[in-house]
């Protein structure tokens, strides 16, 4: 048994200052999945996604002192993880020159086990709704995420993002609305009246169905150790 399983993130944090080696490879081993997960759906590239999570990671490792413990490590984790992926968004867009083969790019975020296995309508399903979210404006697609597709409440989302909760409440709106029109026809295949999938967060009828996530770990490249 891993001698750190007991101990909280709090104190594997506190370790990892204090100079143990091994503290912030076990907080990496616990949040990494769901960081993952949080920058494939915000920038809908794998390999950008799994450099944003390292930068994330770094950064942590290296500001690990900074926490004061004023939210949860998971937080502050997601945090660093959003802004790492808000500011590649950024640089991506200030150096693209050419539109990008959406179904190319979109067609790697399906794992080979997830192709082979879902019906063509459901890869078609996660195909158009990322292609319709890249579209949003970052700081929206970032909000929108987190609250329709990773289905944090929006109080903790907003500690995430380091804003008010009234801001991410109206970054979420926006972002439903311009991203309606681009998916409404998609709900029409299963001829209900409701949305495309459920979720505690979501609002009927505009919310963002969750893409298939990788489960491999080691999509992250190197986790953190570098100091």
């Amino acid at each position: 048994m891993n001698s750190l399983d007991g101990c909280s993130d709090q104190d594997l944090l506190a370790r990892h200052v204090a100079g143990d080696p091994d503290a912030f490879g076990e907080i990496v081993r616990r949040h990494r999945d769901r960081l993952w997960a949080v920058a494939l759906r915000t920038l809908g590239d794998r390999e950008e996604a799994a450099d944003a999570v390292q930068d994330a990671l770094v950064s942590a490792y290296r500001a690990a002192h900074t926490f004061r413990g004023q939210s949860a490590v998971t937080t502050w984790l997601h945090r660093i993880t959003v802004n790492a992926c808000l500011d590649r968004a950024r640089k991506a867009a200030s150096r693209r020159t050419s539109p990008v083969a959406e179904t190319e790019r979109l067609e790697q975020l399906l794992e080979p086990q997830e192709s082979a296995a879902v019906p063509a309508e459901r890869q078609d399903l996660h195909r158009e709704v990322l292609s319709a979210l890249r579209t949003l404006p970052e700081e929206q697609r970032a909000a929108l995420v987190l609250v329709d597709m990773q289905g944090y409440p929006v109080a903790e989302a907003a500690a995430i993002l380091d804003v008010p909760t009234g801001t991410v409440k109206s970054r979420c709106a926006r972002g439903r609305a311009r991203l309606l029109p681009l998916v409404t026809h998609l709900r029409a295949d299963g001829g209900g009246s409701g949305p495309v999938s459920g979720g505690r967060n979501r609002a009927q009828g505009t919310s963002v169905p969750p893409t298939a996530g990788p489960n491999d770990t080691g999509a992250v490249k190197g986790g953190g150790g570098r100091a």
